[in-house]
Formats: structure tokens, sequence, C-alpha cells
């Protein structure tokens, strides 16, 4: 019996996504952080499961289990550095991604449906890395845990039932850990089921191109094209990539996550993951707890939004002068609160986190609704 294996789905799925894909012809380096965020989760996810196979989550063995690692299993340091290094070069790589969507309008219609599960994986990919930063047990991994959950007491009524089903009890302790081990490895491959979706939703209507109009005269196969530009971008990217892993492995942790948790003694200043920092910073801004944990959340699931509030007529900021003024002095503010976020809380920091805010939520609900309108008038009143 002859089996045709074009003729097989799995095969002809294949072709459809990868190999004949329709890809407009102009697409430029900036949208292969795309697949480069594809190749960071599964990166993550195999050393990940390799590491949880080392891994013992208990309190009082989780930190000698992660030295255990470094010290006694072949390649184990290589493992660890890896994955820790890892979820930073996700997020750099996530974030270059989200950038290039808000310049060049890849919220607009008919790609709605795109950024949204866009968003609902960045949400995913923080509570992961959130969890996983707990896993060391080392001091910055038990009081981020305890400060961060605590937060959530600030709900009325429901928050210490929250917090409580979070800690397994009434502090962080074994039951805590152990939850979020589980989570922590089960959530990744949550995050890979969206991005399957997200993929799926993106060629459902076509790949957005630097002009931001209609490309469908213009198109050609993914493959070889877009394959070897892909994989240039790879390759430059695990440069980069074992720059920080063979050199400076540490440089993007915490040097107190090299210390075993210790319930009694109170880290000086208990700061998150770099990649947390803006948003803690909106958090810190704010004098009202609740009001400020509001805020954190809103400061991602304001990215939401975007679909249902944009008015500008035209997508790409190539043609809108006035819009990359703005784009760049968010970009400007989102390296400015990430600053703030690891200063500690005193004048003049905490004003300034409070004007980085302000500008932040203005951005996405004002800026952007009102600049489009305002094209739209200057576009009018020229004619």
């Amino acid at each position: 019996m002859i089996i045709n294996l074009k003729k097989q789905p799995i095969v002809q799925l294949i072709n459809a996504h990868l190999i004949d894909y329709p890809t407009p012809s102009n697409i430029s380096y900036w949208w292969n952080f795309g697949f480069l965020a594809g190749m960071c989760l599964v990166i993550q996810i195999v050393t990940g499961i390799a590491l949880a196979m080392h891994y013992t989550p208990h309190v009082d063995l989780a930190f000698l289990s992660l030295e255990s690692i470094m010290r006694d299993v072949n390649g184990g340091w290589l493992l660890r550095y890896t994955h820790a290094n890892g979820a930073s070069m996700f997020f750099i790589v996530v974030y270059i991604h989200i950038g290039r969507g808000l310049y060049y309008g890849s919220y607009a219609e008919p790609r709605g449906f795109v950024w949204i599960l866009g968003t609902i994986i960045l949400l995913l990919m923080m509570a992961t890395a959130f969890m996983g930063y707990v896993l060391p047990w080392g001091q910055m991994s038990f009081w981020g845990a305890t400060v961060i959950t605590n937060l959530f007491s600030a709900f009325p009524l429901v928050g210490s039932k929250i917090v409580t089903l979070l800690w397994g009890g009434f502090s962080v302790d074994n039951a805590t850990l152990n939850r979020f081990f589980s989570l922590h490895y089960l959530m990744p491959f949550a995050i890979a089921a969206v991005a399957l979706v997200h993929i799926a939703a993106v060629h459902q209507d076509g790949s957005n191109n630097p002009l931001g109009i209609s490309s469908h005269s213009d198109k050609i196969g993914f493959f070889p094209y877009f394959v070897l530009k892909d994989t240039l971008s790879f390759v430059a990217f695990v440069m980069f990539f074992s720059f920080f892993v063979y050199f400076y492995p540490n440089e993007l942790g915490h040097p107190d996550n090299y210390i075993p948790a210790n319930a009694m003694v109170t880290p000086e200043h208990i700061v998150p993951e770099w990649y947390f920092l803006p948003s803690y910073a909106i958090l810190r801004s704010i004098p009202n707890k609740l009001l400020g944990v509001v805020a954190l959340l809103a400061s991602i699931l304001v990215l939401l939004t975007l679909p249902f509030i944009n008015t500008s007529a035209i997508r790409s900021s190539l043609y809108r002068p006035l819009h990359q003024i703005f784009f760049w002095l968010l970009v400007f503010d989102f390296l400015l609160l990430g600053y703030i976020g690891q200063q500690t809380p005193e004048t003049p920091f905490i004003e300034i986190g409070q004007v980085a805010s302000v500008y932040y939520f203005a951005y996405f609900l004002i800026i952007i609704p009102q600049l489009g309108y305002l094209e739209r008038d200057l576009i009018y009143s020229s004619k």
C-alpha cells in the first residue's frame, strides 16, 4: 500500500501554515519576534520538564534541590541558567512584539481577536513567571510571594478567601509551594494552546504589514523566504541569549535569591523580577491598596480595550507622525516605570512614578481614541 503523504491532514496543515502560507512580501524583521516568542516557549517547556525531574517542591528541600541541580546533575547548571534567563528572554521578545503591534496598528480590525488572544498570552505568561520565581525558595522568592499574594486581600468580601486559597493555609508555606509548582508546570501548556489559536487567527485574516494596507496582490510563499529570515533571526537571538547564559547568568536575577528563604528576616527592599517592574511601579504610585491593585491589573487589561476604542482610519504609524511621537513617549515612559519600580518608595521616585503612570493610562484610554478623531479632522481640513 502506498501512502500519499501530501494528502495526510497533518502534512496539509503544516503545508498551509508553514510552507505555502501567503505572506506579505514587505514585512520586516520586526515580524520575526512572533516566531522568536514561540521558540522561547519551546525552550522553556523543554528545560522546565528536565528541571522538574530533579526539583523537590518542599520548603525544606526546594533550595537544596536547586543547589543539587547546579552541582551534581550533569549539565544541570546549563538547564537552570537557560530556564532562568529564558524567562527574561521570553519577556524581552514579547514586549518588542507588543511594541511592534502598537506601532503598526495590529490591534485594528480585522485583527482585534488576534490582539485579544495575545493579551491573554501575556497574562498567562506573567502568572507563570511569578509562580516560577517562587520555586527556588530564596529570600526574594518567599517575600515576593508573601507581598504579591497579600495584594488580593485588598478586595472586599472575597479578598481574604482568595489569599487563603492561594496559600493553602494561613501563611506562605509548603502548601503554597506545592500549588505554585503544579500550576507553573501546567500553565506553559495552556500558553501553548492559546498561542496555537493565536497563530490560527493570524492566518485567518492574514498578517499585517508595515504599510498597514491590504497586501492581497503582493504576497509570496512563507517558504523559503521567511523561513530563512526567521532562521537568521533565531541564530542572532541564540547568540544574544547565550551571552547571558554563559557570561552573565545572574545579571537579570536578584542576589537575595541565593539566600535560603527565612520568614524571620525581611529583605531591605523587596522587588519582583525586572519584567514586572513597570506594573509594580504603577501599583506603588497609588497610596490606596485596593486602587493600587486595580491599577496593577488594569495596566495589562487596558491592552484589551484597543480593538474597541481605536478610531484611526490609518493603521500604520508610518503615516501617523503624531502617533509616532506619542508612541515613543510611551516606550520611554515604560522604561522609566521599570526604573522607578526598582527604587525605594520615597521622594522623588513616588512622584515620578505617579506622573509616568498617568501618561501610561492616558496613552491607551485618551490619546489613542482622540488621536483618530484629530487625524480625521486634519485630513479633511487639508482637502
